[in-house]
């Protein structure tokens, strides 16, 4: 039995996956139908007990821009993963460049956080752009880390 609070946080992410690739796609990529899929996230109570299944979060995120459930997995047991969404044609630049991007990342946080709280609150996709530029706050971070390992020695 999970507990209620981590089920629907488990099904709001399972939701997002689905919607991140399209029903359709989703369907298509796990082999389950819409309305399977669509029992996965139902918050209805005869649905409180029903999860996708871990075959199928694989196969749907392979295709998605974020590993929505994984990360909220992680979440639950207060772990950290490292996402490299940006997929970079090089990796040079050292430290000095770390500064630089880190610099431009933490400007574009504070962006957004300040757009998202224009309005006293901060709504389901303000709250993804926000973590997004976390994450890739946390990777220009790792990078600076393993260039000043390589530096060291």
């Amino acid at each position: 039995m999970v507990p209620e609070t981590v089920g629907t946080y488990l099904k709001k992410h399972t939701e997002a996956l689905v919607k991140d690739v399209g029903i359709a796609a989703a369907s298509q990529l796990s082999g389950k139908a819409k309305a399977t899929l669509g029992r996965y996230y139902s918050h209805d109570g005869e649905h409180a007990d029903r999860f996708m299944p871990i075959d199928v979060v694989a196969a749907i995120e392979a295709a998605a821009r974020f590993p929505h459930v994984t990360a909220a997995l992680a979440d639950l047991r207060g772990v950290t993963l490292s996402y490299d969404q940006t997929r970079r044609n090089s990796h040079g630049g050292g430290v000095n460049s770390d500064v630089v991007v880190l610099s431009q990342r933490f400007a574009m946080l504070m962006g957004e956080y300040n757009r998202s709280i224009q309005d006293g609150r901060i709504t389901l996709n303000e709250s993804k752009r926000l973590l997004a530029e976390t994450l890739a706050i946390q990777q220009v971070l790792l990078d600076m880390k393993l260039h000043l390992e390589t530096e060291a020695g």
